[in-house]
């Protein structure tokens, strides 16, 4: 199957894991396209630094090599959509704040002629205080990338 997902991974936390855990077992031996946000769309919608595309890009290329043994293609994300609105793909896996981007990229497809694909939504990963590992909590120092807390507030 060829399996898409789409994200900023910086950090590249539990929760992103679970998602890429979830890409690998449906991708079953087929293809994986991760969208990696660009720079200028990853910094525009946070309120906080991020890592360059290329290094982040990289660390998903390698996490997936060393964690499943396969390689997979990264794209640069400029739009909320990127290949998914030209490529057929069998799933797109996606959490749950980003549910509604993968029905208009379902919308976007059917503009098009194409077929829906169809929605893999996976749950989030919660920390240890019982909220989501998010990357926003761990680069205000809240939690590690493992949800453990490191600043109970």
């Amino acid at each position: 199957m060829k399996v898409a997902i789409g994200g900023t991974f910086d950090p590249l936390h539990d929760g992103h894991k679970k998602l890429l855990r979830t890409v690998f077992e449906l991708s079953d031996g087929g293809e994986i396209v991760i969208g990696v946000t660009s720079d200028t769309m990853a910094r525009a919608s946070r309120n906080r630094e991020v890592l360059p595309y290329v290094v982040r890009a990289e660390n998903i290329r390698r996490y997936m090599h060393e964690e499943y043994g396969v390689n997979v293609r990264t794209e640069e994300l400029n739009d909320r959509y990127g290949v998914t609105l030209d490529e057929d793909f069998d799933c797109i896996v996606i959490s749950p704040e980003t549910y509604t981007v993968a029905l208009k990229i379902n919308e976007l497809r059917k503009e098009r002629g194409k077929q829906p694909t169809k929605i893999v939504k996976v749950g989030h990963m919660k920390a240890a205080n019982g909220k989501i590992i998010s990357s926003t909590r761990i680069k205000a120092g809240e939690i590690d990338e493992h949800g453990l807390l490191l600043n109970e507030k």
